[in-house]
C-alpha cells in the first residue's frame, strides 16, 4: 500500500505562486507514475500533471501548461507541483495519485491505485 498525504495549499493572490508537496510512504515515487488532480467547486475531479517513473515524462493539461510543474524528489519520497501565474480558476482541493501500471490512462482519475486527501487551494482576484 501507498499512503500519500499533500501540503502546501493556501490562499493566494492571483498571479502569485504555491508549491504543493505529495509525501509518499510505503511505496517509492521513483516506481510510480504520480500525477496530480484538482477538484474545483460543483465540478468533476480533473487531471492536472503526471510525471511517469520511467524516463520522467510529464504531461499537463493544457489549462496548465506552461504555468505549472510537477517534479519528483527521489531521496525525501515526494512529489512536487510548482504552481505559477496563478488564476481565480485555479481554485480547486488538489490530489496526489500514484498509478502502477505502465498501461494506465493517465489523464483518467479512476485509472489510478493511490490517492491523498486533498489539500485546498484557494486563488483570489
Amino acid at each position: 500500500q501507498m499512503q500519500l498525504v499533500e501540503s502546501g495549499g493556501g490562499l493566494v493572490q492571483a498571479g502569485g505562486s504555491l508549491r504543493l508537496s505529495c509525501a509518499a510512504s510505503g511505496r517509492t515515487v521513483a516506481t510510480t507514475t504520480m500525477a496530480w488532480f484538482r477538484r474545483a467547486p460543483g465540478q468533476e475531479r480533473e487531471f492536472v500533471a503526471v510525471i511517469s517513473k520511467n524516463l520522467d515524462i510529464t504531461l499537463y493539461a493544457d489549462s496548465v501548461k506552461g504555468r505549472f510543474t510537477i517534479s519528483r524528489d527521489n531521496t525525501r519520497n515526494t512529489v512536487y507541483l510548482q504552481m505559477n501565474s496563478l488564476k481565480p480558476e485555479d481554485t480547486a482541493v488538489y490530489y496526489c495519485a500514484g498509478v502502477i501500471s505502465t498501461s494506465a490512462r493517465l489523464h483518467i482519475d479512476t485509472e489510478y491505485d493511490y490517492w491523498g486527501q486533498g489539500t485546498q487551494v484557494t486563488v483570489a482576484s
